[in-house]
C-alpha cells in the first residue's frame, strides 16, 4: 500500500455528546463489530472497555478521554471517547484539538442538551467536520424529527438526514436508507446483529420520498455540476450523492444525520460506514501552522512522510506499569524508538524510549510512528499538555491549547508523615495530567489547597489520590474560587531599593492600571522610553506583575480583567537587575490594586433544569433564593426546561436538594459561564464571613 493510500484510509475521530446520550455504549458496539473485543461491555454493568478507570465503572460515566485503534473495511479508525460531564470539559477540548472528524451523539428523547451544545461550539471553533447519530430510538418519547429540528434551532447547523427510523420507542424496528431507498429491518432476537434489507414499507414510502428530495437538494447545493444536473431533471447516482455529501461534510456546510439504538445493536454498522465515507482522512485537512521558535516566522507542516517530524502532546497519563505516558498526534514526518525530538516550549531535547499503540488501557509496542497516527510515548519527562515535539533540525511550535480556569477549591492535609511524603509527587502527577487542576500552599494557613472545575471533578481527584497514590487525607469543605479586580484607573510609582551583603539593588517603575472588559484577564503594554526602562527589564516587569496577580489585596484571590501600561521608571547601571525590576513591578501592582477601588468577582454558572410540570413552581422558587437569573423556560413535551445563570456559591449540594424537591425526577446540568461582580450587599456579608474590613 502506498503512503498516500495508507493516509487516505486513516480516520482520527472523536465521539462526543451530553452525559448519558450513549457515547460509551456506541463505542463498545463499534469495538465489537470491528473485532476489537469479542464480547460487548455494558456501562450499566461497569464492564465498558473504554471506561477503564475504577471511578468510571462505579459511576457509569466517562471521565478521561480513552484512545483506541480499530479497523473497518480496510480503514484504520483511531477513536477517542470523550466525557459528557461538564466538569471534564478539558478532556473534550484537548481531544478536539487533535481530531480530524467527530461523531456527535444525541439522545432521541433529550435531543440537543446543554453539554452537547457546549461540545458542538468547541468543535465549531476547531472547524471539525461532523456526522450526527440520533441514538436511543428505542426509548419512550424518542422523536427523530424533533432532534433534527433542535440541531437547526439550537446549534445553527445544517442537518441532512441520510436515514429515517421505522417506528420509535417499542415499535422501533429499523431504518430507511434515503440514498439507496431500501429499508433495513433488524432482528430483535439476535439483538440487532442480524438484519435484512427490504422494500420500504408502504406507510413510510411518502415520507421517505419527501426526505430524499431534501437530501438531494442539500447535496446539490455544495456541488455546482450536481446542481445543474439536478435542475435539468436528471437522476443523481448513489456515488454522486456520496461524493457531494462528503464534500459538504468536509467543508462543514452540512451534517449527515443517522439514527439507531446502540444498546440494541441497531444502526451501528451503518454509522461505521458513514465515518469512513464522510469524515476526513489526514490528507483532506489543510496543513497545520506553527511558529519557528528561532525566527518567529509562521511555517506549515503537510500530512506527508517527506516533511520534518511534528507532533502535538495532547494528553498525559500516569500508568502504573510503564510510568508517564504522553499521547501524541503526529502531524507530519515520522520518528523511531530511540530518536531524540525537540520540545520548543522548553528548548529541551527528549528521547523516545518507547512508542505504544493504545487500545483503551491495553498497549502494543511500535518501532516507529508516522504522520496521521495517534500514539502514546514513554520517556518524555519534561513534556506538558499542549507542547509540540519536533525534528531538532526543523523546529516548529504549533498553536497552544486553551484551558478554562478552575472555579472551586478545597483545603487538604495528609493524615500521617508517610502520607505527607507521597502527597507532593501525587499532586504533581495529577497536575501534569489535567491542566484544569492545580494546587498551591496557602501562605497564611500553610495548608495545601487544590482547585478544579466542580464538585465532581474534585471528588474524582480526591478519590484518585486515595486509590492510585495510597494517600490518606483530611479534606475541608469545597470553597468558591473568587477573583479580584479594580473599578477605577490608577497610576502608581514604586521604587525598590535594597542593600544586602554589600551589594545594592535598585529599580523604579511607573504603572497605570485600568479595568478592562470582562474575560480579558490581563493585558500588558510597554510605553516606557528605553532611556528609562531598558528593553531587557520589560519582560521581568511583566513577569513580576503576573506573579503578583496570583494574590489580590481583598482576600488574596487571583486578580483578573486588568490592563497594565508601563509608563516609565528609572534604572541604575550598577545596581539594577532583572530581579529588582520584577520585585518593583510586583509591589507596584499591589499598591495600584489597593487604590483602584478593588471588588470581588464570583464564578457564574450556566444552569439547565429539566423537570416534570408538578415540581416547576417549587424549583423556580428555590432558584430565586439562590440568586439565579432565569434566562428562559419552555415546555418540552411533558417537561419544563429552565435555563438560568446562578452564582456557584449558591449551588453546593444542589444535586441532593433537587432530588428532594422532585422525588428524584428532575435533572440538571451546570457549567462555568463567566465571572461577574459580587453584588455589594453579598460582598459585604462575604467580607464579614471572611473577617475582612468592609
Amino acid at each position: 500500500m502506498s503512503q498516500r493510500d495508507a493516509l487516505e484510509n486513516i480516520r482520527n475521530i472523536g465521539i462526543m455528546a451530553h452525559i448519558d446520550a450513549g457515547k460509551t455504549t456506541t463505542t463498545e458496539r463499534i469495538l465489537f463489530y470491528t473485532g476489537k473485543v469479542h464480547r460487548i461491555g455494558e456501562v450499566d454493568d461497569g464492564l465498558a472497555t473504554m471506561d477503564w478507570m475504577q471511578q468510571e465503572r462505579e459511576r457509569g460515566i466517562t471521565i478521561t478521554s480513552a484512545a483506541i485503534t480499530c479497523y473497518w473495511k480496510k480503514n484504520r479508525i483511531n477513536i477517542i471517547d470523550t466525557p459528557g460531564h461538564v466538569d471534564f470539559t478539558v478532556e473534550v477540548e484537548r481531544s478536539l484539538r487533535v481530531l480530524d472528524g467527530a461523531v456527535a451523539i444525541f439522545c432521541a428523547v433529550g435531543g440537543v442538551q446543554p453539554q452537547s451544545e457546549t461540545v458542538w461550539r468547541q468543535a465549531d471553533r476547531y472547524r471539525i467536520p461532523r456526522i450526527a447519530f440520533i441514538n436511543k430510538m428505542d426509548r419512550i418519547g424518542a422523536d427523530f424529527d424533533r432532534v433534527v429540528q433542535m440541531m437547526r434551532d439550537k446549534l445553527g447547523s445544517n442537518p441532512v438526514p441520510l436515514q429515517i427510523p421505522i417506528g420509535a420507542s417499542d415499535t422501533f424496528s429499523g431504518l430507511i436508507d434515503l440514498i439507496t431507498m431500501r429499508a433495513v429491518i433488524y432482528d430483535d432476537e439476535s439483538l440487532g446483529v442480524k438484519y435484512e434489507e427490504t422494500d420500504i414499507p408502504s406507510a413510510y414510502r411518502e415520507k421517505a420520498e419527501a426526505m430524499r428530495v431534501r437530501l438531494i437538494e442539500a447535496a446539490a447545493e455544495v456541488d455546482d455540476a450536481l446542481l445543474e444536473k439536478y435542475l435539468g431533471s436528471s437522476e443523481l447516482t448513489e456515488e454522486e450523492l456520496y461524493q457531494a455529501l462528503r464534500k459538504g461534510t468536509l467543508q462543514a456546510r452540512l451534517v449527515p444525520v443517522l439514527c439507531g439504538a446502540s444498546l440494541r445493536n441497531k444502526g451501528v454498522q451503518r454509522l461505521l460506514d458513514a465515518v469512513v465515507r464522510y469524515l476526513p482522512s489526514p490528507l483532506d485537512l489543510p496543513p497545520v501552522e506553527g511558529k519557528n521558535p528561532y525566527t518567529d516566522k509562521i511555517e506549515e507542516r503537510h500530512a506527508s512522510l517527506e516533511e520534518p517530524f511534528a507532533a502535538l502532546a495532547f494528553k498525559i497519563v500516569t500508568d502504573s506499569f510503564v510510568g508517564r505516558l504522553v499521547y501524541l498526534r503526529i502531524y507530519s514526518g515520522s520518528v523511531q524508538v530511540g530518536e531524540t525530538v525537540l520540545n520548543p516550549a522548553t528548548g529541551k531535547k527528549e528521547r523516545l524510549n518507547r512508542i505504544l499503540l493504545m487500545s483503551s488501557n491495553k498497549r502494543e509496542e511500535l518501532q516507529e510512528t508516522r504522520v496521521g497516527e495517534i500514539v502514546a510515548a514513554v520517556g518524555l519527562r519534561n513534556t506538558r499538555t499542549g507542547d509540540t515535539l519536533a525534528d531538532p533540525k526543523h523546529p516548529i511550535e504549533l498553536e497552544h491549547m486553551q484551558f478554562p480556569v478552575p472555579v472551586i477549591f478545597t483545603a487538604i492535609e495528609p493524615r500521617t508523615k508517610a502520607d505527607e511524603e507521597k502527597l507532593l509527587p501525587a499532586l504533581e502527577n495529577l497536575e501534569s495530567e489535567d491542566p484544569t487542576f492545580n494546587y498551591r500552599v496557602d501562605p497564611e494557613t500553610g495548608q495545601m489547597v487544590i482547585s478544579g472545575m466542580g464538585e465532581l471533578h474534585l471528588e474524582i481527584l480526591l478519590d484518585r489520590l486515595a486509590r492510585e497514590f495510597k494517600t490518606e487525607l483530611n479534606v475541608g469543605k469545597p470553597q468558591v474560587a473568587y477573583r479580584e479586580t479594580i473599578t477605577d484607573t490608577v497610576t502608581t510609582e514604586m521604587v525598590f531599593e535594597r542593600q544586602a551583603a554589600g551589594k545594592g539593588q535598585y529599580a523604579k517603575v511607573k504603572l497605570r492600571l485600568a479595568p478592562t472588559e470582562m474575560g480579558k484577564v490581563f493585558e500588558f503594554e510597554n510605553l516606557a522610553p528605553e532611556l528609562e526602562i531598558p528593553r531587557q527589564f520589560v519582560k521581568p516587569i511583566e513577569d513580576g506583575i503576573r506573579e503578583s496577580m496570583l494574590s489580590g489585596v481583598i482576600a488574596g484571590f487571583p486578580v483578573m480583567d486588568i490592563r497594565v501600561l508601563l509608563l516609565g521608571g528609572a534604572f541604575d547601571q550598577e545596581l539594577s537587575t532583572e530581579l529588582s525590576f520584577k520585585i518593583a513591578a510586583s509591589m507596584a501592582l499591589q499598591d495600584a490594586m489597593r487604590n483602584g477601588k478593588p471588588i470581588l468577582m464570583e464564578p457564574m454558572m450556566a444552569l439547565e433544569v429539566i423537570t416534570p410540570d408538578d415540581y416547576f413552581g417549587t424549583i423556580l422558587g428555590d432558584l430565586a433564593t439562590r440568586r439565579a437569573k432565569i434566562e428562559q423556560h419552555r415546555q418540552n413535551n411533558d417537561v419544563q426546561v429552565i435555563q438560568a445563570v446562578v452564582p456557584l456559591a449558591e449551588m453546593f449540594g444542589y444535586a441532593t436538594a433537587l432530588r428532594n424537591m422532585s422525588q428524584g425526577r428532575a435533572l440538571f446540568t451546570m457549567q462555568f459561564s463567566r465571572y461577574e461582580r459580587v453584588a455589594p450587599e453579598v460582598e459585604k456579608k462575604l467580607r464579614e464571613k471572611m473577617g475582612l474590613a468592609a
